[in-house]
């Protein structure tokens, strides 16, 4: 159940294994590989350049520990050896996410489909599941949102991730528990005036921080129509998913716009522009690597009066505007979701499910993959990574090939 990419990769793994199986893809909506058509802007984020399993596991702030194994069952290594065997290259971006050569997710879906109808898995879309029963004597019954029943020996669950608990109630009426969900990438909302107008700004290395919950980050920030968003905030977002919903989502964000500077390298600076720029309006002469308009506002916001010249800036004001270069309060009003790029924290209860075959330790023959498993990774590939490792895994075991 679930024509996603951890339902296709459990399909494929499983028909490959066993070729005398018959497999069957059930998917709810008109169109297979929905998330990764849109996924990384339509590229599709395949997984990360980190091909050590203990340090990839690093990049999940719920499912490290469960992981570690079954990434050295299937790794980075072996997502990208799998596709490049079969004629799909991917190519390694700057901060380590690997993408198809191609910039298309439908080089990736193509692939799939081709590699699921090629080794005879059934495709069936528009097929959504009303209930599911286990047999008296073992399987299970499905029954369709149109009336039609289907039997099965065995079952995947890779219906992606609940973000309610009703998307979890199959898993609930098998006698599963779940983790209550809560968004985990999103970006956020802020109503400053001043920020918004520089929407479309980005700044290489920032560090943002929420005092209150411990919780921080550095690296590239990215200025929106609403607020925040980036590597850092994604990131932010998926290691403090609990406690940010917990406090929904108001907080207060501090922004360090300058984190390889100190303040009396600071000082410094500014010294050194009074000597060599003193007649130069400070709202006008940006520090280097800040956006000049990004300065402005910077400046702007400390206090300091429009015409403050370097020449004029005094202790008070070097003052000012460090405390506002290294620590810009921003107060957080609500979050979105980052595009349409769902991940939830919550799911399946890891305690429940056996990682060597992904497996129920509590239905025989009921199995787990993706995001339905209270399993989710920061931004970078490290969703689609646990998709492919814990769908190959599930696949396997299914065709009897995976052990016990």
């Amino acid at each position: 159940m679930g024509g996603g990419a951890a339902g296709f990769f459990a399909a494929i793994a499983c028909a490959r294994a066993n070729p005398q199986a018959s497999v069957t893809v059930l998917e709810k909506s008109p169109r297979f590989l929905g998330k990764v058509r849109i996924s990384g802007g339509g590229r599709c984020n395949v997984t990360h350049a980190d091909f050590d399993p203990r340090e990839f596991a690093t990049r999940y702030p719920r499912g490290e520990q469960a992981l570690i194994g079954t990434l050295r069952r299937f790794s980075a290594k072996d997502t990208v050896d799998w596709f490049e065997s079969r004629g799909v290259k991917l190519k390694v971006e700057e901060d380590g996410r690997m993408f198809p050569t191609s910039d298309s997710s439908q080089t990736i879906i193509d692939c799939l489909m081709s590699e699921a109808t090629g080794c005879g898995v059934a495709l069936l879309a528009n097929r959504g599941v009303e209930s599911v029963v286990c047999g008296q004597n073992g399987g299970f019954a499905l029954t369709l949102a149109g009336g039609e029943r289907l039997e099965c020996d065995r079952l995947l669950l890779a219906t992606g991730g609940c973000r309610t608990p009703a998307l979890a109630s199959l898993a609930v009426s098998l006698g599963h528990s779940i983790s209550p969900p809560v968004p985990s990438l999103f970006t956020l909302h802020i109503e400053t005036a001043w920020l918004h107008s520089l929407a479309g700004i980005s700044v290489t290395d920032a560090r943002i921080s929420v005092p209150d919950l411990t919780l921080h980050e550095r690296g590239p920030l990215l200025v929106t129509h609403w607020g925040l968003s980036g590597p850092i905030v994604l990131r932010l977002s998926a290691w403090g998913a609990r406690a940010l919903a917990a406090a929904s989502y108001r907080f207060a964000l501090h922004v360090n716009w300058l984190p390889g500077e100190t303040p009396d390298s600071l000082v410094r600076l500014f010294q050194d522009r009074r000597n060599t720029e003193g007649a130069r309006l400070v709202h006008n002469s940006p520090v280097a690597p800040l956006p000049s308009r990004l300065w402005e506002q910077l400046v702007l916001a400390s206090g300091l009066a429009p015409a403050t010249r370097w020449s004029t800036l005094s202790r008070e004001g070097h003052q000012l505007l460090i405390e506002q270069l290294h620590r810009t309060r921003f107060q957080v009003i609500d979050k979105s979701l980052n595009k349409d790029e769902f991940v939830t924290c919550g799911g399946v209860k890891l305690s429940e499910v056996n990682f060597k075959t992904m497996e129920s330790r509590i239905c025989r023959d009921l199995y787990f993959a993706g995001e339905l498993l209270d399993i989710d990774g920061i931004t970078g590939g490290f969703n689609f990574q646990s998709a492919w490792t814990t769908g190959w895994i599930a696949g396997l075991a299914m065709a009897g090939a995976g052990g016990r």
